[in-house]
């Protein structure tokens, strides 16, 4: 900062600015630290200065008052720490004195277990973070220690150890157990999953670029993990209720926009037009939300943990890991930054695992409009879980690490602090930033129906002149993808409904496919609130593939398929693979490394068909796991 007096202008720098700078000639002296230059102004620096009021203090009281808040400012830049540390201890006393009082007043009910679990998990999270912040070098060490013990030092290439293969087995077997005492003896039809899954990896390893070179140690550890987890989310009944309980405090916290939207926009309006002012308010509240826990670099210990064990478990390179790890939580956008300084130096494999990753996952913000649709939360949640790892798999299976890597153990903490200096500045960025996400959702939905509908115009007209009715995109959609239905294990009688969603995702994008899928779900809710009022006097029959209800004359538009199809279909959905995202995520990698525009154009199809192979491989997963509770 510079200061202007008369004809002469104080700069100040340091010690270190002075000595680099030797022109800086005029007169100076140095106080705490601080050398102050008292040189003749440049003519034309008028923008450079700030003209202050010459005239000094000569009020006594106005001197004293200065010299109070001079002696405050010193005090608390001197001893800032202490006072932090002092206001953070009362503040955790004060948290726990009103902790204890509230679990002494009322203990039992849904409003104390959920102020106990927030509490221990905020306590493990706080712990786990100051211990990682005392150990911070240990990232460093994170791939040298556990992984290179298992490269040779002479060819580069993995080596298998006896313990490393006997995990496999044991982990291999444990699962496969499971499932036939869990499966097979009460839900045989589940089996069909397994033969998708099986034809989907022998299709992409014959199909891959290298198949010689696959890393089968990165493969199977990461359909295991994607296995681990579906048992826990889908098959464990403590599981099953955590997610669910999880899912409904997300959509009681998302149900806060509400406040927001109707103030703005009147509660009558807000009801009338549900995507304008529901789900638009949801993207702006929920990314808010990001980046606070930014600032508070809550998320950037989360990404860190989960990279870190993908490094561990999987072998794959620090940057695609942390990549995999971060699509779980933001967009694929904002998880490429993340590794931006790395894109440049990555292997054609690496590049092909960023963006695969991209493409088999959705936003954390997107997310939360897909759960204010309908969509059940607790398996958009697992859907998005178990991706990261299966990513990695499915794209070192086809495309597999055939050049030499870059990467370093460092990627692991290479993830930049919030430029924002507090939290409302940090809510407001995180506002504002949505209006680009809010704009680009508002347009793509305009454009996509806006298309469909002419496309679908185009084929019926098409149609009719051969004598054909409903000859239509989603018609075509239904027979074209009705066998990647049938083997993820979707019901017989569904299957022409799921392969119709899973086509107008790929061809238009997922947001389009899960308003459908809600219409559905909520269809599924009307009827079974039709059959529990009317008992045995609720008839009802199909009619060109809508419900029609006897009683009340009420028409389903859509039709309606099984609870177990639904959950399918949620897992096959839950992505970013659609025609539509290729140039988003072309555009945005070619601008962090234009260097590399024509391998990232020569595999981006190629990683857009394995980020939705991955979500498919979800659903056979979830088809073969799938129980009533």
């Amino acid at each position: 900062m510079s200061v202007e007096l008369n004809d002469y202008t104080i700069v100040d720098v340091d010690q270190t600015e002075k000595e680099s700078n030797p022109d800086n000639k005029g007169t100076a002296c140095t106080q705490n630290g601080v050398t102050i230059i008292i040189k003749k102004s440049q003519p034309g620096n008028a923008d450079d200065v700030m003209k202050f009021d010459e005239d000094p203090l000569e009020d006594g009281c106005t001197l004293l008052v200065d010299k109070i808040q001079k002696k405050v400012h010193e005090t608390m830049r001197l001893h800032w720490i202490q006072i932090k540390r002092c206001a953070t201890a009362v503040s955790i006393c004060l948290y726990f004195a009103y902790f204890s009082y509230c679990m002494y007043f009322r203990f039992g009910d849904e409003g104390s277990v959920r102020l106990l679990v927030c509490t221990l998990f905020g306590v493990l999270l706080a712990l786990a973070m100051a211990i990682v912040g005392m150990t911070k070098t240990q990232w460093i060490r994170v791939w040298e220690g556990n992984i290179q013990p298992f490269v040779d030092s002479k060819t580069g290439k993995r080596t298998v150890t006896i313990t490393s293969l006997l995990l496999k087995v044991i982990v291999f077997f444990v699962i496969v157990v499971y499932i036939i005492v869990d499966v097979v003896v009460d839900h045989p039809e589940n089996l069909i999953a397994v033969s998708g899954q099986a034809i989907y990896v022998i299709i992409f390893y014959i199909f891959s670029i290298s198949p010689g070179k696959v890393k089968w140690h990165t493969v199977f550890w990461g359909f295991a993990l994607q296995y681990i987890l579906a048992l826990i989310f889908l098959r464990q009944e403590w599981g099953f209720h955590t997610l669910w309980y999880l899912g409904d405090r997300v959509r009681e916290f998302l149900k806060h926009s509400d406040a927001g939207a109707i103030f703005m926009f009147s509660e009558p309006l807000v009801n009338r037009h549900t995507v304008a002012f529901t789900v638009f308010p949801v993207i702006i509240f929920f990314c808010t939300v990001i980046y606070i826990l930014y600032y508070l670099e809550v998320m950037q210990f989360i990404v860190r943990v989960l990279s870190q064990a993908i490094v561990f478990s999987m072998g794959t390179t620090p940057a695609e890991s942390f990549n995999a790890a971060a699509n779980i939580f933001v967009g694929m956008i904002e998880a490429i930054l993340m590794i931006g300084p790395s894109i440049s130096d990555m292997t054609c494999s690496e590049l092909h695992a960023v963006m695969t990753a991209g493409f088999a996952t959705i936003a954390g913000t997107v997310m939360g409009v897909y759960i204010s649709f309908g969509i059940p939360a607790n398996h958009l949640i697992a859907a998005s879980i178990m991706s990261a790892p299966a990513a990695l798999a499915v794209s070192k299976l086809t495309y597999p690490e055939v050049e030499v890597h870059k990467s370093s153990s460092r990627d692991l903490i290479k993830m930049e602090k919030s430029k924002e200096r507090n939290i409302i500045e940090a809510a407001t960025a995180g506002a504002t930033a949505s209006i680009k996400l809010v704009s680009a959702i508002a347009v793509n939905i305009i454009a996509f129906l806006s298309l469909l509908s002419f496309i679908n115009a185009t084929f019926i007209w098409c149609g009719e002149r051969a004598g054909m009715e409903d000859f239509s995109l989603e018609f075509i959609c239904s027979y074209l993808f009705f066998p990647i239905a049938f083997f993820m294990g979707t019901d017989v009688s569904d299957c022409r409904k799921v392969a119709e969603l899973i086509g107008i995702k790929t061809f238009t994008n997922e947001f389009i496919a899960y308003q459908k899928l809600a219409g559905i779900i909520s269809n599924g809710n009307s009827l079974a609130n039709y059959t529990a009022f009317y008992n045995d006097t609720a008839h009802w029959y199909w009619d060109n593939g809508n419900v029609i209800l006897n009683s009340t004359g009420q028409e389903l538009v859509g039709g309606i398929i099984s609870d177990k199809s639904e959950v399918i279909a949620t897992y096959a959905l839950c992505s970013f693979a659609s025609f539509g995202s290729i140039g988003f995520l072309l555009g945005s990698l070619g601008a962090l490394a234009p260097t590399r525009k024509r391998d990232l154009a020569r595999m981006v199809v190629r990683a857009m068909v394995s980020g939705a192979v991955v979500c498919f491989l979800n659903a056979c997963v979830a088809g073969l796991l799938y129980k009533d509770y």
